[in-house]
């Protein structure tokens, strides 16, 4: 069964031209110029539930912009696609149960309050059921060691504890897909490393996600961009 399916999707962005100093202000303003610039071009494919799946590309190859169309964050300038059977753009209120998003230069967590209110608040926003929620909840503070923490608010933590904070706050209301981007970006190796080893635990024990993910590689100068999924239904990208 098809998790995620792709098919000659394009991103092209407009760039406004303007020519400098007050002649050049005022032509704008009447006759504005742009040029184009294809971000995402054409590119097609698809996932299978229990699939592991990695984009690897240079700065500015579009790994994280399709990670944004994926999700539904932006709009795709031609194209189709389907998660879960949704259009995430078109659908986005459904799409956004089904999918949990982590990305590492963002956190979703409430900044002035606690991490335990934050998980709260999205335990009533997801309407997750309480024995899901307590089970998760319960299970991720033990792997990811959330406790000593849990009564900060996200603009104490470090940046190593907001990433497995975000990354719990994702899986929260079992979502079958999980998107990752570059999640480990300026962690260090003992981070990056059991932020990895839970979501391999996660991806054997939870068989009905899916995770994507586009962690950083700063050994070989290029962003990575990696879904992981579980054997049954869960992908992580």
């Amino acid at each position: 069964m098809e998790s995620i399916a792709v098919k000659n999707l394009y991103k092209i962005y407009k760039i406004s031209q303007r020519q400098e100093g007050f002649t050049g202000m005022v032509k704008y303003l009447f006759h504005p110029q742009y040029k184009e610039k294809e971000a995402v071009k054409g590119i097609s494919f698809s996932i299978q539930q229990g699939e592991c799946v990695a984009f690897l590309g240079a700065n500015g190859a579009g790994k994280s912009t399709t990670i944004k169309m994926l999700t539904g964050i932006m709009k795709p300038t031609d194209g189709k696609i389907s998660v879960m059977g949704n259009d995430p753009f078109r659908e986005r209120i459904r799409n956004g149960g089904k999918i949990g998003v982590v990305f590492g230069q963002k956190t979703q967590l409430w900044w002035d309050i606690s991490v335990k209110d934050s998980f709260e608040l999205l335990h009533s926003i997801y309407e997750i059921p309480d024995n899901v929620y307590e089970e998760n909840l319960n299970l991720f503070k033990k792997i990811l060691e959330l406790e000593e923490f849990m009564d900060q608010p996200a603009r104490k933590l470090s940046l190593g504890q907001r990433v497995r904070a975000d990354i719990a706050a994702a899986l929260l209301h079992d979502p079958p897909v999980l998107f990752l981007d570059e999640p480990t970006i300026g962690l260090d190796v003992a981070v990056k490393q059991k932020v990895y080893q839970f979501l391999q635990y996660i991806n054997k024990e939870k068989k009905d996600h899916d995770f994507v993910d586009e962690p950083r590689s700063e050994r070989y100068g290029m962003a990575v961009s990696e879904t992981y999924h579980s054997g049954k239904g869960r992908n992580f990208i």
